[in-house]
């Protein structure tokens, strides 16, 4: 009688062991399933990318970011290639820094979200490439060096660039390539694409940009969607007579 009852209690236990793990893996199963819908994979480059210079940038995905590698070489004219060079021109007021052919740290490579992040903390601007530019070229906030850009201001090319350090890079409205219009103009760290003064969607000067110079509305690159991306702010900065490319907060981190 006693062996029977322990066959009976081990059949129950086994019984009772085979039903929860049962449970178990069906659970399991189905969290995996709705994580798996929930991931947004992005598969393409945004529309914008195609406006980038290609002799000067290489862009691709890489998982979730975009990598922009450049060469740092503008594709426009500017007294900083040196006499000699087909891009040169001539610009006897500028107080000249280095040319480009003689700085031998061009390229710059950055990475950024492919779907920025608009749900967190604005993030200041730090001294250095905050952005790449469509021509290929750097882009930097209201300082250089250890102050603001005033001091160097004399500096500064016809399209608002210059080398100092290192890469060249346009702390102005790069006119260029945007000149009082809706052009792109590059991109920034945090993965917001940057435009000129005026607005695809309007036609004239947004008066709705948040404190980075940002706002919502269709560009010429969203066919008819609305996306978040930055404006050149159209208030003349300074005594620089032309206006700041973009000081910042970062929005999309």
């Amino acid at each position: 009688m006693k062996d029977v009852l322990k066959l009976l209690g081990l059949t129950v236990l086994m019984f009772t062991l085979n039903t929860a793990c049962s449970e178990d893996d069906s659970t399991d199963d189905s969290t995996s399933g709705v994580s798996d819908t929930d991931d947004e994979v992005v598969t393409e480059l945004h529309a914008a990318f195609a406006a980038f210079n290609s002799d000067a940038t290489t862009i691709y995905l890489e998982g979730s970011q975009v990598v922009i590698e450049t060469s740092g070489l503008p594709d426009h004219e500017t007294v900083y290639w040196g006499e000699g060079h087909e891009l040169y021109r001539d610009e006897p007021t500028v107080d000249l820094t280095p040319s480009i052919m003689s700085s031998n740290n061009n390229a710059v490579t950055i990475m950024v979200d492919a779907t920025p992040d608009l749900t967190g903390s604005s993030v200041a601007t730090n001294f250095d490439t905050i952005g790449i530019a469509v021509s290929g070229a750097s882009i930097f906030n209201d300082q250089e060096g250890a102050g603001q850009l005033d001091e160097a201001a004399g500096s500064l090319d016809w399209t608002g660039g210059h080398i100092g350090p290192g890469v060249y890079h346009y702390h102005l409205e790069p006119k260029a390539f945007s000149d009082d219009d809706d052009a792109l103009v590059g991109i920034l760290l945090d993965g917001v694409f940057l435009y000129g003064r005026q607005c695809a969607s309007t036609g004239t000067y947004p008066t709705d940009l948040d404190v980075s110079g940002g706002h919502t509305s269709a560009t010429q690159y969203t066919n008819g969607e609305e996306e978040y991306h930055y404006h050149i702010i159209n208030e003349v900065y300074s005594t620089t007579g032309s206006y700041l490319a973009f000081a910042g907060p970062f929005q999309g981190y």
